[in-house]
């Protein structure tokens, strides 16, 4: 399911650098939820940030071959292999690395690769992330520069998460069923979703991934809101 390509940002007027406290930064996030990065593309935008994405381990290194952002988000489960690989080549390259996932449990490992922070899914808090990216690129004024304010993220959106379940539901009928579990659940964690991200955790038997592929398709059944 290949991202669209990126496209510039509409035109912004000027604003101080306390609204924009991470303008001129870019930001390469190495995600494979549509859902997920379309969160972080509206914190992105906020922020005043330029958002790079690779849905897969071999497009995030072969962006790397040419490009070196300011820091890297690396969510630990890809379609092509495990993420902790990808930070332990990077922060060996000197690149400030944070680590993503929807199961709390990547932590430890993540850290033990050498992330510099781990950022449990759905992102919280605007300020947090801004205050966290700037500490890594070594700005002394994060806390003054970024928005105090008690800002939730923005929501992502629902087509995103459409986008994702359409996706998955041709992963649960694949072969890799630990994949197909672990997206859905970090989606259904990222989206507040608790019924999908616990038929995600018992939908490695047969009978959990029965009812998994039967609750995904409830889901996308569903019809869709016209704004």
């Amino acid at each position: 399911m290949p991202f669209p390509p990126d496209v510039p940002y509409p035109p912004q007027p000027p604003l101080d650098a306390e609204r924009l406290p991470l303008r001129g930064l870019t930001l390469l996030v190495v995600e494979d939820s549509r859902f997920a990065c379309d969160a972080l593309r509206l914190i992105c935008i906020r922020s005043g940030a330029r958002l790079r994405r690779s849905e897969t381990l071999a497009a995030a290194r072969a962006y790397l071959l040419g490009h070196r952002p300011d820091v890297a988000i690396v969510d630990l489960g890809l379609p092509d292999g495990r993420g902790e690989g990808l930070i332990s080549d990077l922060v060996r390259a000197g690149l400030p690395v944070l680590a993503t996932s929807g199961d709390p449990e990547g932590r430890d490992p993540a850290m033990v690769a050498g992330a510099a922070a781990f950022l449990d899914k759905p992102i919280g808090s605007i300020g947090a992330f801004q205050r966290l990216i700037l500490d890594l690129v070594g700005y002394g004024d994060a806390q003054s520069r970024t928005d105090n304010a008690a800002h939730s993220a923005p929501p992502a959106d629902p087509l995103a998460f459409r986008d994702d379940l359409a996706h998955a539901s041709t992963l649960i009928a694949g072969a890799d069923i630990g994949y197909a579990t672990g997206f859905l659940r970090s989606l259904g964690r990222s989206a507040g979703d608790h019924a999908l991200e616990e038929a995600a955790l018992a939908g490695d038997t047969v009978p959990g991934r029965a009812a998994l592929a039967q609750l995904v398709a409830a889901r996308l059944a569903r019809p869709q809101r016209v704004s």
